[in-house]
């Protein structure tokens, strides 16, 4: 399976610029990649602005990753807020054609942030396959907390779409890796660049990594651009096969938290 990181420059709280710019940055990727992965809150930046923000589901965002699937031949994932009822969520969505749509909201909210007072938790995991590759989906934050990210499923891919700041890319860099070596498999980080309305900024650090822990491609830092790379389940497999670290791994009990 072919990946691809989108790393791009999120205007802050500008759907539309944030559409144009991530179009162009997905046309040279038309049918030459199998799935595209998005940064947390693409379309906004990682913005507490809820009520003026948030949409449905099945709204203008929802309908745009549809309709670059259909262009591109992809899957397209990436998180956006979505109001559901009386609650709204940092919601990850994948897209394929249309067809295939599966979701996860963020369990993990940045205390610090504020997003604990604006959001509700998620309290359940994603697992599902796509074009023959099993993957498990994260939102930023839930990446400081391995327990939650423990690979229980044996997943081919997890994936990271993340607004992680400058001022603690070393961790970015640092965790990305751990997941990838404690879990056994390949990980994909996605991060934008730029800064957003809240003075912070953001220096990208997007990549691919291995499941030896080795950075296999990388966006590098603030640079507005788009990285591809072939996983190999075979090589994936060979290596559990010749070190089965998995089957040696505790076994956690989750509490729901909501």
């Amino acid at each position: 399976m072919k990946i691809s990181v989108i790393q791009p420059v999120i205007i802050w709280e500008d759907k539309s610029r944030n559409f144009q710019n991530l179009s162009e940055l997905l046309k040279p990727l038309f049918d030459k990649t199998d799935l595209v992965i998005l940064p947390e809150m693409f379309n906004t930046g990682f913005s507490m602005n809820t009520a003026g923000l948030s949409e449905l589901m099945y709204g203008d965002t929802f309908n745009w990753m549809k309709s670059m699937s259909e262009k591109g031949n992809f899957g397209i994932c990436g998180s956006f807020i979505v109001k559901e009822n009386l609650n709204f969520y940092n919601r990850w969505v994948f897209v394929s054609g249309g067809n295939e749509i599966k979701y996860y909201n963020k369990r993990h909210l940045f205390t610090m942030g504020g997003e604990k007072e604006r959001f509700t938790p998620g309290n359940a995991k994603l697992i599902f396959s796509f074009r023959g590759t099993k993957i498990s989906p994260y939102i930023c934050y839930d990446l400081r907390f391995p327990v939650w990210s423990r690979n229980t499923e044996k997943s081919d891919l997890i994936i990271y779409a993340s607004n992680w700041p400058d001022a603690r890319q070393n961790v970015w860099n640092t965790l990305l890796k751990a997941r990838a070596i404690e879990n056994q498999c390949y990980v994909a980080g996605s991060n934008p660049t730029g800064t957003d309305g809240m003075g912070i900024s953001y220096t990208g650090d997007s990549m691919i990594i291995n499941p030896r822990g080795e950075v296999i491609s990388s966006a590098g830092k603030d640079h507005n651009t788009s990285i591809t790379s072939e996983i190999s389940l075979k090589e994936l497999n060979d290596f559990r096969k010749k070190f089965p670290v998995l089957d040696d791994a505790d076994e956690f009990a989750l509490k729901s938290s909501v």
